[in-house]
Formats: structure tokens, sequence, C-alpha cells
């Protein structure tokens, strides 16, 4: 699943795009896309024709655009655009008229001011991603919603998730005192996407493994100097991540223009089970963690 690098990927690529721009028609070619969708897919259409994208904006694994009240409304719009990409969802920036995509399940035609007619298009090969008009409400602690916008508002859906670690607003206080209360594995804790958002298997094993801490240990268990050092870690490998385009083991997760992302070829434990720790040498291990894997060094991670 594409975890926070991904998706700030995808953001980042997506605002150029579609900030300013006007959308021009919508189409739904699967309405399986529209699982988060309170409506059918003509109310979908309807909701979105005709509307300016505000911004682009994303909290963890969520993305959302906000939108510019609709014609004849009065007051300001308090409605968005919020996509979760799933397992394989994809957002992708193609010529105006451009062929359907092999996965294409919506299509957004677009106009925007600089750079003229687009086609946004949402593709997933596993249909486990969505696409929603969803309303916006006031964030709990008065702080921007995430990243991409300045409002204090997100949607509905993501309300519950909490922020991710390099989001600005994010409390490292708050984030210890919720592990160290906890007596479950810490990996479990770091995939507890109301604890902490946007990390996911992967990067759950790089943390532990650049912080030397076994994925098992009960949060409550770790000093609040490793609690510390492993949110560092955590910050420190989703930055190195978003700068080499996050991970791609397939042809599954691109950013909007169709490339991978090579930060699969950083990493140094997940996916590497049976080869050298880089660290001491050890062989690394992979053991069953949460119907995935938990993948770490017996030498450099032993269990307290």
């Amino acid at each position: 699943m594409p975890e926070l690098p991904e998706v700030e990927v995808v953001r980042a690529g997506l605002a150029p795009a579609l900030v300013g721009a006007r959308i021009e028609a919508v189409t739904v070619l699967d309405p399986r896309a529209l699982t988060r969708h309170a409506g059918d897919a003509a109310s979908f259409e309807r909701a979105l024709n005709g509307r300016t994208v505000s911004a682009a904006a994303r909290r963890g694994k969520f993305l959302w655009l906000p939108l510019e009240p609709a014609a004849g409304a009065v007051g300001e719009s308090s409605e968005a655009i919020v996509g979760h990409l799933g397992m394989s969802g994809q957002m992708l920036l193609r010529p105006s008229g451009a062929e359907p995509e092999r996965h294409e399940r919506i299509r957004l035609d677009i106009a925007h001011p600089a750079h003229g007619d687009l086609a946004v298009v949402f593709s997933d090969q596993r249909t486990f991603g969505s696409l929603a008009v969803d309303q916006l409400v006031l964030t709990a602690d008065g702080a921007a919603g995430g990243w991409g916008t300045d409002a204090p508002q997100v949607p509905s859906q993501v309300a519950h998730i909490a922020r991710d670690p390099l989001d600005p607003a994010f409390s490292d206080g708050r984030f210890a005192a919720s592990v160290r209360a906890k007596r479950s594995a810490v990996k479990r804790i770091l995939l507890d996407q109301t604890v902490v958002s946007g990390v996911g298997n992967i990067y759950a094993d790089e943390s532990l493994w650049a912080a030397r801490i076994h994925p098992e240990t009960p949060g409550s268990a770790l000093s609040d100097r490793a609690v510390n050092r492993l949110l560092a870690e955590v910050r420190a490998v989703l930055e190195r991540a978003l700068a080499e385009g996050g991970t791609s083991f397939d042809s599954q997760y691109v950013n909007v223009n169709g490339q991978a992302g090579y930060f699969a070829h950083s990493l140094n434990a997940y996916g590497r089970d049976g080869e050298s720790c880089p660290r001491c040498g050890t062989k690394l291990v992979r053991e069953s963690f949460m119907n995935r894997g938990s993948h770490f060094c017996p030498k450099c991670q032993r269990r307290s």
C-alpha cells in the first residue's frame, strides 16, 4: 500500500496542474471507485462539474482537493474531493483526450488557466482505492489540516487520522505518551493511524531497524530516549524516501507522470530477509506479523 512518501509525491505532482483548475467533465467508469462516496456515480459527477480546485492537501495516506463554492452558492465552500489510493491506486495526469488507461476508473477533464486542458485519471488495478466528495470539518487543534493547505479543515473521513511525523503540527510529546502507554508491540503502534499516520509496513521496518528496536518490543517497555530515537528515525526514513520519489516494487506505484520511485534500492531491512544486515553482517529475518511480515536483524534488534 502506498505510504506517506508515495502519497506526498502524488500530491505534489497534482498541485501545479489542479490548483486553480476548473473541472469541465467527470466520467465514472467503475462505481467501485466510489466506495467512500455517500451517493452514486451521478451524484459524484453532479457535485464536481464546473467546480474549481483551490488546493491539494494530504494527511498521512489520504489526499484531498478542496473545492471553491459552486456557481451561485453563498458563502465559503466546505467540500473537497478526498482520495485514498488503497493498494494500487494511481492519480495520473494525461493530455486532454488521451486514450483510457488499462485500469482507469474515474476521469476528470480539467481546464487550468496556465496549463490548459488536461485529464486527471484515477486508475486502480485492485479496486481498493476510492474517491469521494466529502464535507470539510474544523481540525481539533485549530492547525492547518495537513500538507498543502493553510486552512484548519480536514475531510470528515480523515478527521480521526492522526497527524503524520512530518506535519509541523505533529506533537512529539503526545506521540511519546501514546507509545509508552501501550503494551502492544511497537510496530503495531507505528501502524496505528490514530496514533501516527502515514507509516506502513515498509517504513515501520526501516525505522525500527535504524533505531535498533525489535518490532515486538512493547511500547510500555521503551524509555523516553528510545521513543525519541525512534521518532527521529521515522522522520529521517520518510524524508529520504520522499527525496527518492517513494518505493516502487512493481508498476502499481507511480507518480502522476507514471514514473516509479527508487527508494527500494536504499532499503536496509524490508524485503531483505536472508541477506546480510548492512550494519553488522548478520542474516536478516522475516517473521509473520498481522498477516504481513516484519523484517529485522536478530543481532542489532534484540528482543527486550
